[in-house]
């Protein structure tokens, strides 16, 4: 269950948990004329970066240029939480991130394992996000949506919504 308070008090901490807890989430490219699709993170939270490995044949992979600004959006693993992130997107194949977040799941992508040919990285290095955590129990939505009709000029009051900023790294 996505904490209100916690989305409140330390959003940034709480973005990159949610993140950390699911298996995928929709990348794209700004501008690209193409649909957003699911890519797996891998987080480094020292430096705002977000690591996804991919092959270097993917039009994905075609489409970036130097410069290039990408989205990643996030449905929490409850459904309670939401978050759309965005930064600059660079093809990066990095030998120790490579290392550092190889794993049993990737590994059945890549014929060929770390030595694939195909084989590299994006790195999403993420300067904005806004983020939505919800509460997940019906009991208070219920009660927010009838207090919500009961009184004019009230909204029901059923999550937190924020804008983050974040330092670039260098």
């Amino acid at each position: 269950m996505a904490s209100l308070t916690e989305a409140r008090e330390a959003p940034e901490r709480q973005l990159w948990d949610e993140i950390t807890a699911v298996h995928a989430g929709m990348l794209g490219l700004e501008g690209a004329h193409m649909h957003f699709q699911p890519m797996a993170p891998n987080i480094d939270r020292k430096t705002n970066t977000i690591w996804f490995f991919t092959k270097t044949d993917t039009d994905l992979v075609r489409a970036i240029r130097a410069g290039s600004r990408a989205h990643f959006c996030v449905v929490g693993k409850n459904h309670d939480y939401h978050a759309c992130l965005s930064g600059v997107l660079e093809i990066r194949p990095d030998r120790d991130k490579i290392d550092e977040y190889w794993s049993a799941v990737t590994a059945a992508w890549f014929e060929h394992g770390k030595e694939d040919p195909t084989l590299t990285m994006l790195a999403l290095r993420v300067d904005d996000a806004e983020i939505w955590a919800s509460t997940d129990s019906s009991l208070k939505f219920g009660w927010e949506i009838a207090k919500a009709n009961w009184k004019e000029e009230k909204m029901p009051e059923v999550g937190v919504k924020q804008h983050l900023t974040f330092p670039a790294y260098h």
